[in-house]
């Protein structure tokens, strides 16, 4: 359970964090392009896929974000072990657990049971995500610096402070709009690589190269110039570093921005997605400081 939640809130935050030279794919000489879609350069894709996420002066605006919905968090089997580990501390034996991981893998073709979430950012880099499970609330919660989180799923009801690679994650994906949205003034340099499908249309693969050195590719869509597929930062699974990609789709206007409604996030190597289903979006709420804050011991 902890894992399937983990990569659901990784791709959650990426949904965010992801609302991001200059030539076009190469061809060979006098031979027709592979692809319908129009010649342009990385600054021109750029500028067209802000405006069609709403506009650089409508993203600027947006200080606090409210995001809620139905996160995927394995099959029914393993939720059905995981329930057993956060009702009683006696379940939570570590046979317990290999059988939920084992379960996680095995069990891909199955249902995918879903658990309530809600998400909460607020610039600059805060952000906290809760997720209700067996009728307790998960939390993890980053204010810019330093993060901790609450997993009574796991019988862990003390606060802990995350991990350093966490930590890495949270600052990595803290802004609320997209890396390719005000890009030059985040330090970002961005590259058009070439041409690619991404489920069947024509998209443009981008190259993004951030402030502090980090390689990131987005793959933005030629007709609606909307960022359909992103990287997301290798996971290590089953001993081993693995690539992740976050599909974007069912893009829905919400107060003159333009948001992505699904997102799924795909490891190599393992069969079974994770799908994030938006409900509901609230632009610029109220946010009280505390829901930043954290809980004294």
């Amino acid at each position: 359970m902890q894992e399937s939640w983990m990569a659901a809130r990784r791709s959650l935050l990426l949904t965010f964090a992801l609302w991001l030279g200059i030539c076009c794919p190469s061809l060979a000489a006098e031979k027709k392009p592979k692809t319908k879609a129009p010649r342009l350069s990385a600054a021109e894709i750029v500028r067209k896929h802000v405006s069609a996420r709403g506009g650089l002066k409508a993203w600027r605006a947006v200080q606090t974000l409210s995001v809620s919905g139905k996160m995927d968090a394995g099959a029914g089997d393993s939720i059905e072990r995981s329930t057993r580990v956060a009702r009683g501390p006696g379940a939570a034996t570590r046979k317990t657990r290999r059988e939920i991981a084992a379960a996680g893998k095995k069990g891909a073709a199955e249902k995918q049971v879903q658990l309530p979430f809600k998400l909460s950012r607020q610039r600059p880099d805060k952000s906290r995500l809760e997720v209700e499970f067996a009728g307790k609330t998960a939390v993890q919660v980053y204010d810019g610096k330093n993060g901790w989180k609450l997993r009574p799923f796991l019988n862990r009801n003390d606060v802990e402070p995350f991990t350093p690679q966490e930590a890495k994650v949270a600052a990595e994906t803290a802004d609320i709009e997209d890396p390719l949205i005000d890009s030059k003034a985040k330090g970002t340099k961005v590259e058009l690589e070439r041409v690619e499908k991404v489920e069947g249309r024509d998209a443009y693969k981008l190259k993004l190269t951030k402030k502090g050195g980090a390689v990131q590719n987005v793959w933005v869509d030629a007709k609606s110039f909307l960022d359909v597929k992103v990287e997301g930062a290798p996971r290590r699974m089953d001993g081993r570093m693995r690539k992740v990609w976050v599909y974007q789709r069912d893009f829905r206007p919400v107060q003159g921005l333009k948001i992505p409604f699904v997102v799924e996030t795909v490891v190599d190597g393992y069969p079974q997605a994770h799908k994030i289903l938006v409900e509901k979006i609230a632009v610029n709420p109220s946010l009280d400081a505390a829901t930043f804050a954290k809980p004294k011991a």
